[in-house]
């Protein structure tokens, strides 16, 4: 399973739930660089650092972040979704179809009726 850094909006119900499905997953919070104004850049070099992908629902910033390099383990970004436990699936089932998440962006989005 993969290896995950978890930015300070990604929601905690998600995490939970990537985390039951074998996920080895850090929040920010956890890292305890909450509350800090830590950086996009920083978190991405933070996870990088400790061979994890981030992921987030900072989709802009993140986005830029591997325009301007691709070299890191990895960036998941989501769209806000209230399910969390369908959210946590699709993201799961991305990871799973991936060879490797490194150096990729990948986009998870809610699904829309």
């Amino acid at each position: 399973m993969a290896r995950l850094f978890a930015d300070e909006n990604f929601p905690l119900p998600v995490v939970e739930t990537l985390r039951q499905l074998g996920h080895d997953i850090v929040t920010v919070q956890e890292s305890g660089k909450a509350n800090q104004a830590f950086p996009d850049d920083a978190v991405l070099r933070v996870a990088s650092d400790d061979e994890r992908a981030v992921i987030t629902l900072n989709r802009k910033d993140f986005i830029v972040l591997h325009k301007i390099s691709s070299a890191h383990e990895g960036i998941i970004v989501g769209t806000a979704d209230v399910d969390f436990a369908g959210q946590a699936r699709r993201i799961n089932d991305v990871i799973g179809a991936a060879d490797t998440l490194a150096g990729k962006l990948i986009r998870v989005n809610r699904v829309t009726s």
